[in-house]
């Protein structure tokens, strides 16, 4: 060898080597580094296990364990001139560290055998992909790494999943994508290109095969159908289908599957070439173009051309081999010193404190800025639709709605502030579209009888009253739940949405944040605690809005009776006159099956007797005013479809029963007592009695009267309700402890403890092991690759 070839194979070895320890550390690791590595990529059977068995220079009864079959075996072929005997040693499982030298051909299959089916047992897969890593030195192999993956089948066997093949061939696809990588392609020679069942799939990986090197296997077998130079010719060329670029190499291999020695064995390989060169020459009519075909002949050409080319990729590949080292290796170095920092933090609790402060405050302010009016991070992809938060939080529509509310800006993603204005307005227009129910006769009566018996003197209007309380606590309750749980689902998204601005944002006020990086027990409690926050505000706010529901509902409320009573201190006259008109209800029939009639009641005392529905201001016409007091009519009662008569001995407005006239003096007061006590001994000791029909007339008028007002009392209630209390409270029993009080909050829960319970979020038993463990496999991992990028270094100053 001259002293070029000598210095060019030196620089080889040198990178060759190089190359080898860091496809190890990959291996170990995890690592996708772009390495050049030749794939020997086809069908089952096809002598891919025979071709790296002649590159080896031994045997070692590869066929019988099916080696390339169910996981990718990683063949790292060293050079040694010292190496008379091959040694061949494994890389053990998740470590960059190799085994003791095996040498017994027998021993290497079983190990391949068993490392395959245990971890095949422990992953309970047919195949995986996680490579074998065998190191081959020899003085007889050349300086070559190549993968050996799993043979296409187009079955299973008996006993496997009927996916298997699917299996095989998406793992094979996923080896040979990587572009750094050289596809060794093999076929059997019998099989036409035109019928090739793989080829597609090859050029699904590389369409162009620029990095495919095509390999036709026992070429032997194909010899002797070649008669003419043209027809030898026309076969090498197979540019009809694998195009004018590729040339495909043409293999033949010993057919004795005998034990052989190693000397033997390669002995028999170089004969198999020389015979094939033979055939070719001497019984082939006219020979062929050995100029343009020799050297894809034969398997000593296909071994040197295949060592040239990983040669010449790891020349190319050095320079971003080297970049890829230094950056890869300074992320080691600043992971290595994260951990160093954690497991310095474990025993310094002042400082994990002051840390884990910072953090939680930091998320505080993104919080409060959020619920401001924040737009970062972008709501198209956290924020929320209307219909999104109904799904995503479980509570769905309004209870008892069955109107579709849609609020505006239904359809846009909100969060924040923003989301929370839209679930008030929400729950405004669901208030606003619950009526009063509809009460059956039966209810009506037993509120307004019973009154009667208390000896109540407000009876139309207290079971008006008494309707409406009860229709607003049964109907309006649930919606003030329902609004409380929607904004507490829309306050409890905005920790992930704080923990994302978190990260992007550069810390409040110039204060750094604590770096709670991988503190998962933290993350944990922070959370949980936010939780818990939004809980109790919850329940809080429930127990408020449902104070202000009781208040507005009790009885002792002025709600109902606000004009009533403004009228009723304006003057005495008006009790008397709406106690008449109470109590003459009392004894009506309120049956839906009296038939309307018609009543006069003729009263001797004309003081507290309504104004008629013409009048305007009373005692401006004195005659008026006397003959108004010669008698009181009671008009015809209409049925419940009829609308009442004007005429009703009191005017309503607004659902409320209003004095419009009658001079207010306590001597009148007196005599209308006077007047009372004779109605009574004239009807028998009960106010407006009279016969069956007679009551039967005021069935119609009384219960659509008690509807009515009942319904515009409901309206009345759900009216202060919801503008002059719930808007408010939800607003300052939400909104406003999470901008004051929520930082507190999260520290009396987090921070107020000992220290003990405090480090219980960030170590937990074992967790000290643990760090010391990955410390001491990022050092590992440093070391190798500092090693690597020293070797690298080395290559590229000599290159």
């Amino acid at each position: 060898m001259d002293p070029s070839s000598a210095r060019s194979a030196s620089e080889f070895k040198t990178r060759f080597e190089a190359y080898n320890r860091l496809q190890a550390a990959a291996v170990a690791f995890g690592e996708k580094l772009p390495i050049p590595e030749i794939v020997a990529i086809g069908g089952q059977s096809d002598g891919k296990s025979s071709l790296l068995e002649a590159l080896l220079g031994f045997r070692f009864n590869v066929r019988e364990v099916e080696m390339g079959t169910r996981r990718p075996l990683i063949l790292q072929m060293v050079h040694d001139p010292t190496a008379i005997e091959p040694r061949c040693r494994f890389q053990e499982e998740d470590s960059e560290e190799y085994g003791s030298p095996i040498v017994s051909s027998s021993a290497i299959a079983d190990t391949i055998k068993s490392r395959t089916e245990s971890l095949l047992r422990k992953t309970r897969t047919a195949v995986s992909s996680k490579p074998i890593v065998m190191r081959a030195e020899y003085a007889h192999c050349p300086n070559l790494t190549i993968v050996d993956t799993p043979g296409f089948i187009l079955k299973s066997k008996k006993g496997e999943p009927d996916n298997t093949p699917a299996e095989i061939l998406s793992m094979v696809k996923s080896l040979a994508s990587p572009p750094h990588r050289i596809l060794l392609f093999l076929q059997q020679s019998s099989v036409e290109w035109c019928s090739s069942l793989w080829l597609d799939s090859i050029r699904e990986i590389d369409p162009a095969l620029k990095r495919t090197i095509v390999v036709v296997s026992k070429f032997d077998n194909r010899l002797k159908e070649f008669n003419d130079r043209w027809e030898v010719d026309r076969y090498f060329g197979a540019s009809g289908y694998l195009g004018e670029n590729t040339q495909p190499f043409f293999v033949a291999l010993p057919k004795d599957k005998s034990t052989v020695p190693n000397e033997e064995f390669r002995r028999q390989i170089f004969q198999v070439d020389a015979e094939v060169l033979h055939y070719l020459r001497d019984s082939v009519k006219g020979g062929f173009d050995e100029e343009k075909y020799k050297s894809y002949i034969g398997f000593g050409c296909l071994r040197d051309y295949l060592e040239s080319e990983l040669q010449k990729k790891y020349k190319e590949a050095t320079p971003a081999t080297l970049a890829l080292l230094e950056q890869r290796y300074c992320e080691v170095t600043a992971e290595l010193d994260r951990m160093e920092t954690k497991i310095q933090a474990t025993s310094n609790v002042a400082h994990l404190r002051r840390s884990a402060m910072l953090h939680a405050a930091s998320i505080c302010n993104h919080l409060g800025a959020v619920l401001d009016g924040a737009a970062d991070p972008a709501p198209e992809q956290w924020g929320k639709t209307t219909d999104e938060e109904k799904s995503e939080s479980g509570i769905g529509g309004w209870p008892g709605v069955t109107a579709d509310v849609k609020p505006p800006n239904a359809t846009l993603r909100l969060y924040g502030g923003a989301a929370f204005e839209r679930v008030v307005h929400e729950f405004r227009c669901a208030t606003y579209s619950v009526e009063c129910p509809a009460v059956s006769r039966e209810k009506v009566a037993n509120i307004l009888l019973a009154h009667a018996g208390r000896g109540g003197n407000r009876g139309v209007t207290e079971a008006a009253a008494e309707i409406a309380r009860a229709a607003a606590r049964s109907w309006l309750a649930p919606l003030l739940d329902t609004a409380c749980d929607r904004l507490a689902c829309v306050l409890g998204n905005l920790f992930d949405i704080a923990i994302e601005r978190n990260r992007h944002h550069p810390p409040v006020c110039g204060k750094k944040s604590g770096d709670m990086d991988g503190y998962v027990g933290y993350h944990a409690a922070l959370r949980h605690s936010y939780n818990c926050f939004i809980k109790d505000l919850t329940e809080q706010c429930k127990q408020v809005v449902r104070y202000h529901l009781d208040s507005v509902t009790s009885p002792y409320s002025q709600v109902c009776y606000e004009d009533f009573l403004g009228s009723f201190n304006s003057g005495v006259n008006s009790l008397h006159r709406f106690n008449q008109a109470s109590a003459g209800s009392f004894c009506l029939e309120l049956s839906d099956g009296g038939r309307p009639a018609l009543r006069k009641e003729i009263m001797t005392d004309q003081e507290n007797i309504p104004p008629e529905k013409d009048e305007i201001t009373p005692g401006k016409v004195a005659e008026a005013r006397e003959a108004r007091e010669c008698q009181m009519t009671v008009p015809e009662t209409p049925s419940p479809e009829q609308p009442c008569d004007g005429n009703y001995p009191v005017k309503k407005e607004l659902g409320h029963f209003i004095e419009v006239g009658a001079r207010k003096r306590h001597s009148r007061m007196t005599g209308n007592n006077k007047n009372l006590d004779h109605l009574k001994g004239q009807h028998g000791g009960g106010l407006l009695f009279g016969t069956g029909e007679d009551a039967a007339s005021r069935s119609g008028s009384t219960y659509s009267e008690i509807c009515s007002s009942a319904a515009q009392h409901f309206a009345r209630i759900r009216e202060i309700l919801v503008e002059r209390s719930v808007t408010s409270t939800l607003n300052s029993g939400f909104l406003t402890p999470c901008r004051e009080r929520l930082m507190v909050a999260l520290g009396l829960d987090l921070f107020a403890v000992s220290d003990e319970k405090f480090m219980d979020m960030f170590v937990a038993p074992g967790a000290i092991d643990a760090l010391e463990n990955e410390r001491l496999s990022l050092q590992k991992r440093q070391k190798i690759l500092h090693s690597c990028l020293n070797e690298f270094k080395n290559i590229a100053r000599s290159l």
